[in-house]
This record gives C-alpha cells, structure tokens and sequence, in this order.
C-alpha cells in the first residue's frame, strides 16, 4: 500500500504531480495568493462602483471588509478542516489504534502530508503485526522441544525409563534444540527480513529423518499425556513412515533450519490424517546437480486448489480442510508460514502438489552454487 502511494507521487500524470514548472494549481501557496487578488479587486471594484454612483465611501469600506472576511473564512476553513482530521487520526495512532486514515482527496500539500501520514500508520500496523507474530512464532516454536524434553523427564520420573546415558542424550539433544530455537528467535528484524545465517553442513539424510520422525512421535507421545490430564485427546494413531532413495543419500543445508521445515510439515499432516492413517516422508535427489526434493503425504481430505495460494499464509488455520480426530484443532497456523521461510532462506521452493489422495507438499533445496551466502 506504501509503495503504491510512493510510486504514485513520483509517477507523470499522476493527481499529485506539479506541472507547471513546480507550482500547484491547487497548492497552499497558490489559494492564498488567490485570497490576496480576489480581495484587491472586490475592493477596487466596489472603489469604481462608488466612483460612478456617488456612493459614501464608508458603505464601500463595510461591503469590502464583509466579503473579504466571507472569502477567507471559507479558504481558512478549506486549510483547517484536514488538519483537524489529522491531528485526531494521530492522536489515535499514538494511543495504540493503526486502523484510521486520513482521506487522501487533496491536490495541495496537505495531501501530501496526508498521504505521508498513511504510509507511516501502515508501517507503524505492520510492526505492532510483527511483533504480535513473534510471540505466536517463539510460542509455536519452543513447543516441540519443550513437549520432548517433558516426555523424556516425565517417564523417568514414573519409572517407565531409566535414567541411562542414551535417554539423557535424548534430553540433552532436546535441550540443546531449545537454545538454539530462543537464540533464533529472539531477534525479529533478522527473522523477518530473512537474513538469518545459515550454517550449511553436509549431513546424510536418512539417519538424520529418522531423528526427525523419532522426536515427532515422542513429542506426540508427550502431548497424549498432558492432553489425558487435561480430558482432552491429541494424534497418537498416526503411522510415520521414511522412505529414502538411495539410501546413501545425503543433502547440504542447515540441518536446524529443515528440522523446522520436515517437524512442522509432519505436525500439519498428522493433524489432518484421518483415524489410523499414514504419514509418508520421502527423500530423493532433486532434478539440478546435488538438490534434494522432500515430500511429506498424507491421507487426509486434501486441499482444494482454489486455497493452494493461501496455505503458507501466516494464520491461516486451514478453514476449509478441518483437522481429524477429536479435540483436534488448526493450530495457530504458523507451522506451514515458518515452514516456507526457512525453505526460502535456502533458496528453495515449497508447494502443494497433485495427489490422487491426501495431501502433497514437496520441498525443493537448490545445490551448493545455488544455495544463497
């Protein structure tokens, strides 16, 4: 919206556009000058008429001093009736409110000041938005590594494990997710603007998915306790299965950054599968040199390709494609908006595709030339 008002101001024909060598037909400067003019010639005429008529010159003076006074009362109220709307429109923005605008119908510089008000309003929304958006992101985020963490300490606790080196790796790896997801996070402008580093490493695929599924059904594990507690029900009746090929495959990315991708879009398929449905996570080498191609399928109701466009949309909860299972929800409709950016700071693609049933997305990771520094 900010950069349509721009590019119309700067435009050649556009309403805001000075063509007479940098004086306004309608400017500030131009009606006051008017205002000077049409005075001078009602006095002068009312002079003449008096001249020719005979007529006492006090009654002149009175009839020149009224209309003069009526004309500037109505510039005057030309030039101080925006600014009166500009003056409230600031003062709610100043107390919280983004949402009003001041009418941009104006030629004059007022109108220029009123656009230059919208522009800030819209800027000043879309910060108060972001800001909104990262607690929802940090919220989403910590989530996952927080349920892991509580599953793995809880069943220690109830002495359904024990506390061996192998579990407290679990928790320690869990602990360690977690550092690194509020270190990320915390810094909005960078997460926005997409200028997160990557830290690129070749990693072999198929133990590195393995992990990923493993930590998913944990963490749906965990939430099936809390949930029980609380009467309510999560997914634990969704089948997670990898598929590789070739097995030896390996990819060159931010292992970090692609655990967000592949966790949110496995949290998203389980949540739409239907009872006792199945989860396919597959891994192939991409059509350009050294790319890799995920896909993550469920057997779900699928998405209408008239929302395809619209599912990587922050909050969008999914209205037309309900989740499963009872007690199920949308989420907060950040797990797929979290998933595109991280794929897009690779330099990569993601998408809905066809399915004969469920849901299909792919995710597309360039090579080593093509994975932006």
């Amino acid at each position: 919206m900010s950069e349509g008002r721009e590019a119309a101001r700067r435009n050649p024909g556009s309403p805001g556009e000075e063509p007479w060598g940098g004086v306004r037909p309608f400017s500030v400067k131009t009606k006051l000058g008017a205002l000077v003019v049409i005075s001078v010639l009602i006095t002068t005429g009312l002079s003449m008429i008096a001249v020719h008529t005979k007529t006492e010159l006090r009654f002149i003076t009175v009839f020149s001093m009224i209309a003069t006074l009526l004309i500037t009362q109505f510039v005057a109220h030309s030039l101080t009736a925006p600014l009166d709307e500009m003056n409230a429109v600031a003062r709610s923005i100043s107390q919280g409110d983004y949402t009003r605008r001041v009418r941009e119908n104006r030629r004059d510089e007022l109108g220029d000041l009123a656009q230059t008000i919208n522009v800030m309003a819209d800027e000043l929304e879309a910060q108060h938005q972001q800001r909104k958006e990262l607690v929802a992101n940090v919220s989403h985020e910590l989530r996952t590594p927080i349920a892991g963490l509580r599953a793995v300490l809880e069943n220690i606790v109830d002495g359904v494990t024990e506390a061996d080196p192998e579990t407290m790796r679990t928790a320690l790896k869990q602990t360690e997710r977690l550092g690194r997801l509020v270190e990320t996070l915390l810094d909005l402008s960078r997460l926005d603007n997409g200028v997160v580093p990557l830290k690129l490493r070749r990693f072999e695929v198929w133990p590195y998915l393995s992990g990923v599924l493993k930590e998913a059904n944990m963490v749906a594990s965990a939430r099936a306790g809390i949930a029980s507690g609380s009467g309510s029900h999560t997914r634990t009746d969704v089948h997670l299965h990898l598929d590789v090929s070739p097995p030896e495959l390996t990819a060159h990315a931010d292992p970090e950054r692609i655990h967000q991708v592949v966790a949110n879009l496995i949290d998203n398929a389980v949540k739409h599968s239907p009872p006792h449905g199945r989860v396919t996570v597959k891994a192939r080498r991409g059509p350009q040199p050294q790319s890799l191609e995920l896909e993550v399928l469920d057997e779900g109701s699928g998405i209408p390709r008239s929302e395809w466009h619209r599912v990587f949309e922050r909050f969008n909860r999914g209205a037309v494609t309900r989740p499963h299972g009872p007690g199920s929800d949308g989420g907060t409709g950040l797990g797929l908006a979290i998933a595109r950016w991280a794929v897009d700071l690779h330099g990569g693609r993601i998408g809905v595709a066809e399915s004969d049933r469920g849901c299909r997305i792919i995710v597309t990771l360039p090579g080593l030339t093509s994975v932006p520094g």
